[in-house]
């Protein structure tokens, strides 16, 4: 079965998960798990990405985190590509440390911020890495601790989230604590990770009750929300894939046009595309630049890539031709 495109777009708030390959390690001790964390909060810094809830767990990680400017995708592969190659060289091992795909769910935020941060922040105590709420608040490899007041890691959002608990910090502390307290007794939550169905209904019950009742209700997989959100990411999701789409048609339409100006006036490529200025040069990459942006629709930048030169440089180039 095919995978699905990512849902994804500046400022999409998303809950990750990673896992180890085969379940095996990706961390063994102190020093995997502060490179980790060092590397998570510097290349969040880097790219923009905003850090709200994360645990590091010995086989697995989640990170709630709202997307930067460059997108999840970039973030991630940034922050597993190095780990791996600092894990491998440190361990003295080959091959993937992670899963090939990594799990990513985008959010519905007014609806799930809260169980998110609180179901993420609960995982170290599930899988009994620290024993209590107690030794939680003071556990350095889950960002509870910090929204507590016990571990700085300047990175993360705290005052967002600690906004969502109370308007003072005291207050919004002992808030966010009790609701985290709360919390344990309520399991794993499997509607919050699970089939995109459970996650828009929230648990299997009103999935079952929907069923009998056969109500049409819109869910994705990779969507944790309503069907009404559900609906309006899936939309504007096929916007953006049409764009692609279109500009990737566009750009292969350029190319056929230059391939064909450069057999025409027998030139090569690279001579185009390598900033030569003799006269006949420059007569084609004017006369395509014309082309490129008035016919083909590409923009400016775009343009300029096919053709190797600067934005300003088509922009002259149209100049010239009376545009």
């Amino acid at each position: 079965m095919p995978r699905h495109a990512r849902l994804d777009a500046p400022g999409t708030l998303h809950h990750v998960i990673l896992r180890g390959m085969e379940q095996g390690k990706i961390a063994h001790d102190r020093a995997d798990r502060a490179e980790f964390v060092r590397r998570l909060g510097e290349i969040a810094t880097a790219t923009e990405v905003v850090v709200y809830a994360w645990a590091l767990l010995p086989n697995h990680a989640h990170l709630l985190i709202r997307s930067g400017p460059q997108g999840l995708p970039r973030f991630m592969r940034r922050l597993l590509t190095g780990y791996a190659v600092y894990f491998n060289r440190r361990h003295k091992r080959h091959g993937h440390v992670f899963q090939n795909r990594y799990k990513s769910i985008v959010v519905e935020e007014d609806a799930y911020f809260q169980q998110l941060v609180r179901y993420i922040h609960l995982n170290p105590l599930r899988a009994r890495c620290v024993q209590s709420l107690p030794e939680l608040d003071r556990y350095p490899w889950c960002g509870h601790a910090t929204l507590v007041g016990r571990v700085r890691y300047p990175w993360m959002d705290r005052k967002y989230v600690l906004a969502w608990f109370g308007q003072g910090e005291a207050q919004a502390v002992r808030a966010y604590r009790a609701y985290v307290r709360e919390g344990i007794s309520l399991g794993r939550r499997p509607e919050l990770v699970g089939g995109g169905l459970i996650r828009s209904l929230g648990g299997w019950a009103e999935v079952r009750a929907v069923r009998r009742r056969q109500e049409p209700v819109l869910a994705d997989e990779r969507i944790l929300g309503t069907g009404q959100f559900v609906e309006h990411m899936l939309r504007t999701g096929e916007e953006r894939l049409q764009i692609a789409g279109v500009r990737g048609e566009r750009l292969q339409a350029a190319a056929r046009l230059i391939r064909q100006a450069c057999d025409q006036d027998n030139l090569s490529l690279e001579e185009l595309r390598l900033g030569s200025r003799r006269r006949a040069v420059r007569g084609v990459r004017s006369r395509l630049a014309t082309q490129l942006v008035r016919e083909l629709g590409l923009s400016l930048a775009d343009a300029a890539r096919q053709l190797g030169v600067s934005t300003s440089g088509i922009s002259k180039a149209l100049l010239r031709a009376g545009n």
